[in-house]
C-alpha cells in the first residue's frame, strides 16, 4: 500500500488544498467579472501605522473607494481611477495603458490577474524615491516567472497579515459578515530606485 494512503493527517482532496490557499482556478464561486474585490478600510489604516506615505496618493484600482475613504480620513489627498466609475466620483482610466507621470505614491488592491502588470506599470509612473504599496495574496511571492519582477523591482518591505483578510466580492461586505476567509494577504511596498534586500514584517496581529 502506498504510504500516502496508509496514513493521513488531514481530510479533503486535492481541490480542498487549492481552495485553502486561494488558487483562482479552484475557487468555489465564479470570480467577479472585473476581479472587483473590495478591501476592508481597516487594512490600509493598519499599513499606515507601519509605513509613511506621501500626502498625495493615487488609488488606481479604486472600486468603491473603500481604501480611498480610509486614506482621506488619515489626511491624504487621493486621486481615484478605475476602468469603471462605481461611485460617481472615480475618474475612468485604464491604469495599464495610462501615461500619467505621478508625483506622489500609489496605494491599491489591484485585480489579481493583472497584479504583476500593475506593479511594473506603477513603478514606471512614479518618481525616484516614491512608494508603491499593493495588497496582494501571499502566494504572489511564488513563481519562477515572477522572480524576474522581484529582480527588477525588489520590494523594500513585505507586511504579512497575521490574520486572514476577507475582501468583498463586488464590494458587498454585508453578505459575507458570517463567512471566514481562506486568503492569506500581505502588503508589498516598493520604493522607486531601491535595490536592497526585502525586509519581511507582520501586521494585523
Amino acid at each position: 500500500m502506498d504510504r500516502c494512503q496508509e496514513k493521513r493527517d488531514f481530510t479533503g482532496n486535492t481541490r480542498s488544498a487549492f481552495v485553502t490557499i486561494g488558487a483562482r482556478n479552484f475557487a468555489h464561486e465564479e470570480r467577479e467579472e472585473r476581479d472587483y474585490y473590495a478591501t476592508p478600510p481597516y487594512v490600509v489604516k493598519l499599513l499606515l501605522e507601519k509605513e509613511r506615505f506621501a500626502k498625495r496618493v493615487w488609488e488606481c484600482a479604486a472600486g468603491g473607494e473603500h481604501l480611498a475613504h480610509a486614506l482621506r480620513e488619515e489626511g491624504h489627498e487621493v486621486w481615484c481611477t478605475d476602468v469603471v466609475n462605481r461611485t460617481g466620483f472615480v475618474d475612468v482610466l485604464d491604469f495599464l495603458t495610462s501615461d500619467v507621470a505621478w508625483d506622489g505614491d500609489i496605494i491599491t488592491n489591484p485585480p489579481y490577474k493583472h497584479a504583476e502588470a500593475f506593479v511594473r506599470h506603477a513603478m514606471e509612473r512614479v518618481q525616484h524615491g516614491a512608494k508603491v504599496a499593493m495588497l496582494l495574496k501571499l502566494t504572489f511571492l511564488e513563481g519562477r516567472e515572477r522572480r524576474a519582477l522581484f529582480r527588477d523591482y525588489p520590494p523594500k518591505r513585505v507586511y504579512v497579515s497575521s490574520r486572514r483578510i476577507m475582501c468583498a466580492k463586488n464590494g458587498d461586505f454585508a453578505s459575507m459578515t458570517s463567512r471566514s476567509s481562506a486568503m492569506a494577504y500581505a502588503w508589498f511596498v516598493w520604493e522607486q530606485g531601491y535595490k536592497g534586500e526585502t525586509v519581511v514584517r507582520w501586521f494585523n496581529e
